[in-house]
């Protein structure tokens, strides 16, 4: 792709905006960029690593957009009324969303591998991004999570990966209807929920996707997904206890990995994975299906995805303190939360779960699933606790609120509207024996958080 022309990411901190912006600037493009999080001095260290791959840096005022030379790249959050937006329209810089300059540079790349689904995308991403890394395929990784296999003192936020092979990795969203802009090579369906869409938007969206790769790998085990494989040309089935092209038995959890048999052609091949839960057993048969697609062995394969350590804030042990372990983990929807909580449950100890939301828009759209899904999920012990959700300014309609949700669940649920009160709440109630979660997704301090919070406990 050409890059002669200077790029200026408006919310260059967000989750999807900085591993693009490090994949533009590692490919040799001039790139600069805004923040809210800048402005308030929220998470620095995240601004001063950018600085050091040659970002520039500017305040949201709309100072950083002088010339129509400018591509001005935004998300879907920021709105017409941020002053940046007004300086490009003013100079006439043109614009990009960020989803059509990442699909421009998905769609170039020789072998281009596409995870979507509702639930596992970053971690399936960061699975066969390592993969491809250890065989040697020096592969591009766009991911929406920082990768723990990449991180190191020169890269402490390792949510892409600049390789000079052919392959270019990314998690696709279907949220913002972006995924109809991607060609993939090979594409992978994890799964289809309720998260930001209507489920008949949900299977048009992903039954297009699908249908435009070369190879579709598809989850079998998820009945929504499987529907979709008539949408596709050639087809790789997994699915975890039933027939599939790759097939997961005999699973074995741990409290922080899991190993299982690998079956596939009658072959048998014992896998140990070093994160935990019986949703990674699935992300592992997506990825490996995925590596076998791009010409990977299986022997290659299976051997680089047990050394796949996991992603920051997927179920991500931040510490143990007075014989209570804290979790942060992203889990937003009802599928995601779920498995966590799930994986959790297979061994002994009390849960104590501060869920915030990550949006109005979307605890309206999943309250019902929510509701149900914690009301399942949740032991007779455990504790619940939801402060307001993430709220970063803008427009937004509360028509739906966590004290909402809290009132349909009952039981040992709590609303705490304040954050920091929510969740000295429960390390206050912590007792030895005990697992605090911290979960909720678009926003990365809830991770410094978690932090605190095993500091806060007792010795």
């Amino acid at each position: 792709m050409d890059h002669r022309k200077p790029y200026f990411f408006v919310g260059i901190g967000g989750s999807g905006m900085m591993p693009l912006s490090m994949i533009l600037a590692g490919q040799g493009a001039t790139v600069a960029g805004s923040d809210r999080s800048l402005d308030s001095g929220r998470l620095p260290a995240k601004f001063d690593d950018l600085r050091t791959r040659g970002v520039a840096l500017f305040p949201q005022d709309g100072s950083g957009i002088t010339s129509a030379d400018q591509i001005v790249v935004a998300s879907a959050a920021i709105e017409a009324t941020v002053p940046d937006m007004i300086a490009a329209e003013r100079v006439g810089a043109a614009r990009l969303s960020r989803a059509e300059l990442l699909a421009s540079l998905f769609n170039e790349a020789g072998t281009s591998i596409g995870v979507a689904g509702t639930s596992g995308k970053s971690t399936v991403t960061g699975m066969i991004g390592w993969i491809l890394h250890a065989c040697g395929r020096d592969p591009t990784v766009m991911n929406g999570a920082v990768m723990k296999n990449f991180v190191s003192p020169d890269a402490p936020f390792a949510s892409a990966l600049v390789g000079q092979g052919d392959a270019f990795v990314s998690e696709v969203d279907e949220s913002d209807g972006s995924i109809a802009l991607y060609r993939p090579r090979v594409a992978v369906l994890n799964n289809v929920s309720l998260d930001h869409k209507s489920m008949e938007e949900l299977r048009e969206l992903f039954g297009d996707f699908v249908g435009k790769a070369e190879t579709a790998v598809i989850n079998a085990g998820d009945a929504e997904a499987a529907a979709l494989a008539g949408r596709a040309g050639k087809v790789v089935t997994f699915a975890i206890d039933a027939p599939a092209d790759l097939s997961a038995e005999n699973l074995a959890p741990e409290p922080y990995a899991i190993a299982f048999d690998l079956v596939r052609g009658g072959a048998r091949t014992r896998v140990r994975l070093a994160v935990p839960g019986r949703h990674n057993v699935s992300n592992a048969l997506a990825a490996i299906g995925a590596a076998l697609a791009a010409g990977i062995s299986e022997a290659d394969a299976v051997m680089a995805i047990a050394g796949f350590t996991g992603l920051k804030r997927r179920f991500e042990l931040v510490g143990e303190r007075g014989g209570v372990a804290v979790i942060d983990d992203f889990g937003h929807n009802p599928d995601k939360i779920a498995a966590t909580l799930d994986t959790l449950h297979a061994f002994s100890g009390r849960l104590l779960v501060m869920f915030q939301p990550h949006g109005y828009g979307p605890l309206k759209v999943m309250r019902h699933e929510l509701v149900e899904m914690f009301r399942a999920q949740l032991g007779a012990d455990d504790l619940l606790v939801l402060p307001d959700p993430v709220y970063h300014g803008g427009t937004t309609n509360r028509e739906v609120t966590s004290a909402d949700i809290v009132a349909d669940v009952g039981g040992n649920a709590r609303h705490i509207a304040d954050r920091a009160a929510a969740a000295n709440y429960l390390v206050d109630a912590a007792k030895p024996g005990d697992r605090i979660v911290v979960m909720g997704a678009r926003d990365d301090t809830l991770s410094l958080l978690a932090a605190e919070m095993v500091a806060g406990l007792p010795a």
